[in-house]
């Protein structure tokens, strides 16, 4: 017997807001969460300008987890341990609510994970020698240990994995946990991904092989997708988190149904390590597959959270790859069109965690019937010929979202998100 699975709860930390409310009014407001690289960052003469940090979180971190842990946890547990306590609370969760815990699990995806720790421990090293290392270093950058702190906090006694497949992690994290609970292996999940990895290696890296973002004007403006301006992605960190139930548990326990998941599909291009296929064969069939196990056709699709990184070859291919999939449904000339748009244009590129955060968007898309906007998308592109919502939110009437997920390896990740009933 195959079981509905519902979304009941969603945290969001991202470089546009704190919490899932405040992030999401901001996306709708078409507001950027990008700003300048830190001073500290030493990298005044690099071409990089903008990037996409969570501020201020801080301040609520001991809410979720004692004061004395802070220093043994990496930064991208600590994010997903605030989104998470978010999620929790709105599903209406505590570690006290009686259930079969063993019946309730954590994915968490982490692309990239304790790079910071990594960083500073081998620096450490270097300096001092074996005992100036961190005792703590491996059990902090250990890329399972967000789903790890998150079993501890809430009590949760199911599986604790991370998984990891890029910007894909945890679009597949929430793939993988839609799939134990609609055949049985689970009842709930605690499932989504963290990153935190915007820091000066990291800008280096992704810099030198010219997949960041070169805008020299406002930061805010420097993630572009589909405008012919465009240059690269912005490296953002961040957490999305979401609860995921047994439709039939939610409803007997009396929970809001934000929305449902109904498809999940993943494949591998086989072709190169950071370019997507040339004739997007990988991320056709993604969606095709995605589109089957959920068994709708692609003209019941409203609306696409892109992929979109802004960067000039993956935008132009993910046009091309939508065309190939929803025809002249996806096409602007019909009237009933599905309607495509990229929140990176305001997150930032949050890596591990933006599948998990742009499922969450499409999720609140469907359940307030908008559609939040493509911005600094001022001068199209003749490739880029789609309706990207730009620069305005827009009402739409919706009753399945996609959202899509590709990443370096040629992962490529796609989940069907259903109105709720």
């Amino acid at each position: 017997m195959k079981h509905r699975v519902a979304i009941t709860g969603i945290g969001l930390v991202t470089p546009v807001g704190l919490t899932t409310q405040a992030t999401w009014q901001q996306l709708l407001q078409g507001q950027s969460g990008l700003g300048p690289l830190p001073e500290e960052y030493g990298l005044h003469d690099y071409p990089v300008r903008a990037v996409g940090l969570v501020k201020g979180e801080q301040e609520l971190l001991s809410t979720v987890l004692p004061t004395k842990y802070h220093s043994r946890t990496e930064r991208f547990s600590q994010l997903a341990l605030l989104a998470g306590a978010q999620a929790m609370q709105q599903a209406g969760w505590s570690k006290d609510v009686p259930t079969d815990r063993y019946r309730f699990g954590s994915y968490v995806g982490v692309g990239v994970g304790g790079l910071e720790g990594i960083a500073q421990a081998a620096q450490d090293f270097a300096q001092g020698g074996p005992k100036r290392v961190n005792p703590f270093v491996i059990p902090k950058i250990i890329t399972s240990m967000a789903a790890g702190w998150l079993s501890m906090q809430f009590n949760l006694q199911g599986p604790a994995l991370a998984t990891a497949s890029a910007c894909a992690s945890s679009a597949d994290a929430l793939g993988l946990a839609f799939r134990a609970i609609r055949d049985g292996y689970a009842d709930y999940m605690l499932a989504g991904g963290s990153e935190a990895c915007a820091i000066p290696l990291t800008v280096a890296g992704f810099g030198n092989i010219r997949a960041l973002s070169t805008w020299q004007g406002e930061p805010a403006a420097a993630s572009r997708p589909f405008d012919a301006n465009r240059s690269g992605f912005v490296l953002a960190e961040g957490a999305a988190m979401l609860v995921l139930e047994r439709l039939e548990a939610a409803q007997a326990r009396g929970a809001t149904i934000i929305a449902e998941i109904v498809g999940y599909a993943a494949t591998a291009d086989a072709y190169h390590l950071t370019a997507m296929h040339p004739e997007g064969q990988g991320a056709i069939a993604a969606l095709q597959l995605a589109l089957a196990d959920a068994n709708i056709s692609p003209e019941q699709v409203g609306y696409i959270n892109a992929h979109g990184t802004a960067t000039p070859m993956n935008d132009a291919q993910e046009t091309m790859i939508l065309k190939k999939v929803f025809g002249e449904h996806v096409l602007p000339a019909r009237l009933d069109h599905a309607v495509v748009s990229s929140t990176k244009s305001m997150t930032g590129h949050m890596l591990g965690a933006a599948g998990a955060a742009e499922a969450a968007f499409c999720a609140l898309a469907l359940r307030d019937q908008m559609v939040p906007p493509t911005i600094n998308l001022t001068t199209p592109d003749p490739a880029c010929d789609l309706d990207y919502v730009p620069n305005q939110a827009r009402q739409h009437g919706l009753d399945y979202a996609v959202s899509n997920s590709f990443g370096f390896g040629g992962s490529n990740t796609v989940l069907v998100l259903k109105r709720a009933q």
